[in-house]
Parts: structure tokens; sequence; C-alpha cells
């Protein structure tokens, strides 16, 4: 089963400072059809103008991950961790039993355009943690969240993989579990998604939602950028 989540259909919240699109039900936007998917919560794409950003504020018990796709991050949190995230890096805040952060906007004259993801954990409670990687390319579909850490990736507290998909002017197949739910989502660029007997386009800010699908074909004509959420299984009508 495949269902497609639109980027015009998505929520928005725009506060001058912020221009933000939500995936799924988030802040002021609240649609029962689209509340997460599996373990999966939030996916905002946010676009914050220059000198501006979020005041300190507080997470308790959630996997909170940010890549950067324009601009720079500049990141303190309660844990005494002061960085700055620049495109291309991903960064992974693991909330736990509370963690109080900011994130600005530190250029003087350019945008910061960024993803943040919002995964449930598996675990409650627990010490709070933060990781921050780039990831060179050395295939087109590239782990970079693993809950056990593995090959260098950053670590989840979830039954989840995140992959950094990153195709150049290449067509590829690519095998799924049917046992296990995925989202696509595309952070720039346009994708050919053959599945289930269907062909999509997809473009800046669409998503797939899959389940019982054992194979995904994957074409760019340039360059394309999206991240592949491989989750524990779900039920669509949940």
């Amino acid at each position: 089963m495949v269902i497609l989540r639109a980027a015009n259909e998505r929520g928005r919240a725009n506060f001058g400072w912020l221009d933000s699109a939500h995936t799924f039900s988030f802040g002021n936007y609240y649609d029962p059809n689209f509340m997460g998917f599996s373990a999966l919560r939030v996916i905002n794409d946010d676009r914050v103008i220059a000198g501006a950003g979020f005041d300190t504020h507080g997470h308790r018990n959630m996997e909170i991950i940010s890549l950067v796709l324009d601009g720079t991050i500049a990141h303190r949190d309660s844990e005494g961790n002061v960085a700055h995230l620049p495109a291309g890096e991903f960064q992974l805040m693991s909330a736990g039993r509370g963690i109080r952060h900011s994130e600005f906007n530190p250029s003087e004259t350019g945008g910061l355009h960024f993803l943040q993801i919002w995964i449930q954990p598996d675990e409650l409670n627990t010490p709070p943690g933060y990781q921050q990687k780039r990831f060179e390319r050395t295939q087109p579909v590239q782990p970079v969240i693993t809950p056990d850490g593995r090959d260098g990736t950053l670590s989840i507290r979830q039954d989840t993989v995140i992959s950094h998909v990153r195709l150049e002017a290449e067509r590829i197949g690519y095998g799924l579990s049917d046992a296990r739910a995925y989202y696509l989502h595309v952070a720039r660029g346009e994708l050919v998604v053959r599945i289930d007997g269907q062909e999509l386009t997809l473009r800046d800010g669409d998503g797939l939602a899959i389940a019982g699908e054992s194979m995904i074909d994957l074409a760019a004509g340039a360059q394309a950028e999206a991240l592949l959420f491989d989750l524990p299984a779900v039920d669509f009508h949940d």
C-alpha cells in the first residue's frame, strides 16, 4: 500500500521570521489523517530569515533530527553542547528525560533552510544525548542513523533506520521488507518512483507512506535528495 502526501497539501505556519510546512499535525495545524506514521511523528520543512531563530525551549522523550539544506544552525543546549550545523550535516538530539535548547540562523544576510524530524523513542526518560556528523556519499541510498550506530552512523533510540538518498542522474532498485513500514520524503529535486505498479513523480516536499511492499525503484534525471525512513510495521488504519 502506498499513500502520497503532496507538498502543497501540508500544513503551513508563517510567523514572518519562520515559514514552516508540516507533513504531520504540529502546533496549530491538526489533521486526524496525518498524525504521524509508525514511530515518525514530525517532518517540518523550516525556513528561517537571517538573524532569527527558536528561543530556548524544552523537549522530553523524543529523538530530534535536523538536516540543514541551506545555511547554518547555531545550536546551544542545557547539556553544554554548543555547535554550528552547516548544510549537509545531520544532528541527532535525544531529549530523553528532558533537555532545553535554542536554534538560530547566525547569518546576517542569508536564510536558513532545514528539515526537523521527530521520532518517538522506544525507551523513556533516558539521559539526553547529542550527535552530529557529515556523511560523504558512498552509495545512492546510504544509512546515516541506525539503532546501533553501526558503520559510523548516528545512534537512535528506536527500531528505525534513516537513509540519505542522493541520486545523480541514475536509476536504482531498492529492496524493502513487507513486514516493515517506510516513509520517503523528497528534500529537493525531482524523483521518479515506481512502486506497486504505479509511477509517481515526486518533487520538493512530497512524501510517500509505504507498507506491505518488497521493492521500490528510484530514478532522477539530475541531482535529487531525499530521506528514506525504515520504521516498525504499522496499520494504515491506526
